[in-house]
């Protein structure tokens, strides 16, 4: 598959070059903020494989993210699968992780557009969904701008996060294939 290239990014697939840097976003206490635990350096190179897989899967995932001007890492976006048991499963997701350093740049909505425009066309989906935790201000944010909508009667409990953790509760916003493009 060839990267996709948005104004400032490169999208592409993993290299082995990208597993430290990986990890060491991973491990950040603040970027998994909103996760259940950080991921050791095995549980972050495990994830570079599985992600591996779904391209090989599907023919499209989650993007390592390069900024174009400096080569820099900066994260991942792209569209995964999700197959949990909830109402509205199986889905496609919109989602992105990016470290500290790559935040505040408009990297996560610029490269999550790309990879709508990609989720609406060659991957023929007429919907795709993103999901948080409801106090993830920055990434609802992200989803807001991308023109997604949120109806609180789709708000859920994620089944693989612990009952009692204040990570349970999630959002979840949806985006038409006619009405993308916000």
């Amino acid at each position: 598959m060839e990267p996709i290239l948005t104004d400032r990014l490169v999208m592409r697939r993993w290299r082995e070059a990208d597993r430290e840097p990986f990890a060491a976003m991973n491990a950040d206490p603040e970027v998994m903020e909103y996760f259940p635990a950080p991921l050791t350096r095995a549980e972050s190179d495990a994830l570079v494989d599985q992600l591996e897989s779904e391209f090989e899967r599907y023919g499209y995932g989650r993007w390592a993210l390069e900024v174009r001007a400096t080569g820099e890492f900066a994260g991942f976006t792209g569209l995964a699968w999700k197959t949990f048991e909830a109402r509205f499963t199986p889905a496609l997701e919109v989602g992105w992780r990016l470290p500290r350093s790559a935040w505040g740049h408009g990297y996560a909505t610029e490269a999550a557009r790309a990879a709508l425009e990609y989720g609406f066309g060659p991957a023929g989906q007429e919907e795709i969904i993103s999901m948080t935790a409801v106090g993830n201000l920055r990434s609802r944010a992200v989803m807001e701008r991308l023109g997604m909508t949120r109806d609180p009667a789709d708000d859920f409990d994620h089944p693989q996060v612990a009952e009692g953790s204040p990570l349970r509760r999630h959002v979840l916003y949806r985006v038409r294939r006619s009405t993308a493009g916000g």
